[in-house]
C-alpha cells in the first residue's frame, strides 16, 4: 500500500500520497487547500493567463481518493477557493462535478484566509472542528492535538522538494492538495516556530513516504 499509517494523539491517520488525510475509525477524509479557481483568479486581477485546468485536476484527484477510502464525511481545511469570487465564478461544469462528489456525503468547509465567508456551494460552514482527539482547522494555533493547512509545506530531499505532511507528537500541517499550489519550505521559520518536538515529514508523490527533518 502506497499510504502511510500512523498515530497522532491517538487517532489513526493514514497519510495517502495524494496529500489527504483518511482517518478511518471517524470515517473521514480530510483535503486542505484546494485553491479552486487560482488560474481565474490570477486572470482577473493580474491578466496573466494560466492552462484553465487546475479546478479539473483537483477534482479529478479528489474523486479519485473519495473513490478509494469511500467517507461518509468529507473535510475541505480552509482555502478550498483562491478567493469568494473565485468561488462565484466557477464553472456550471465544475459545480456539478462537486455536486456529485458530495451526493450522499457530510461535507464540511473549514474557514480559510482565503475564503473567509460561506460559500453556496452545499455543505456546511465551520471554523474549525472536533473529529476524536483531534481538532481540524485552517492556520494552526498554541493549541495541542491539531490538523491544521494554510502553509502548504514542502520538503526537500536528495535535491527534490515535494509537497509533505509535518507533523510532531502533537500537531500535524497538512500539504496544499491544489493542482496550482506553491509552499513553504520544512525548514522556514514560520513552519518551525510551530512545532515543540522533532518533526517528521511525510512525502507525497506515487508513495507517501516518512523521512526525519532534521
Amino acid at each position: 500500500m502506497n499510504a502511510y499509517t500512523f498515530s497522532l494523539c491517538k487517532t489513526q491517520c493514514i497519510a495517502l500520497p495524494s496529500g489527504a488525510l483518511h482517518l478511518p475509525a471517524h470515517d473521514v477524509l480530510c483535503v486542505s487547500d484546494l485553491h479552486l479557481g487560482k488560474s481565474e483568479r490570477i486572470a482577473r486581477r493580474s491578466g496573466v493567463m494560466l492552462p484553465p485546468y487546475e479546478v479539473q485536476d483537483t477534482l479529478q484527484k479528489l474523486e479519485t481518493d473519495i473513490a478509494a477510502t469511500k467517507p461518509s464525511q468529507i473535510i475541505c481545511l480552509g482555502d478550498s477557493f483562491d478567493d469568494l469570487d473565485a468561488a462565484a465564478s466557477l464553472d456550471d461544469d465544475m459545480r456539478l462535478w462537486l455536486a456529485r462528489l458530495q451526493a450522499g456525503k457530510s461535507w464540511v468547509w473549514i474557514e480559510g484566509n482565503h475564503d473567509p465567508g460561506p460559500i453556496d456551494m452545499g455543505g456546511t460552514h465551520l471554523g474549525e472542528i472536533t473529529i476524536g482527539t483531534l481538532t481540524l482547522r485552517h492556520i494552526a494555533s498554541a493549541a495541542t492535538a491539531e490538523v491544521s493547512g494554510h502553509y502548504h509545506p514542502k520538503h526537500r530531499v536528495t535535491g527534490r522538494s515535494q509537497p509533505a505532511f509535518l507533523l510532531d507528537h502533537e500537531r500535524m500541517i497538512m500539504p496544499a492538495y491544489g493542482a496550482y499550489t506553491g509552499g513553504l519550505a520544512s525548514h522556514s521559520k514560520d513552519i518551525r516556530r510551530l512545532f515543540n518536538g522533532p518533526i517528521m515529514a511525510i512525502l507525497t508523490g506515487h508513495k507517501a513516504i516518512p523521512v526525519p527533518v532534521s
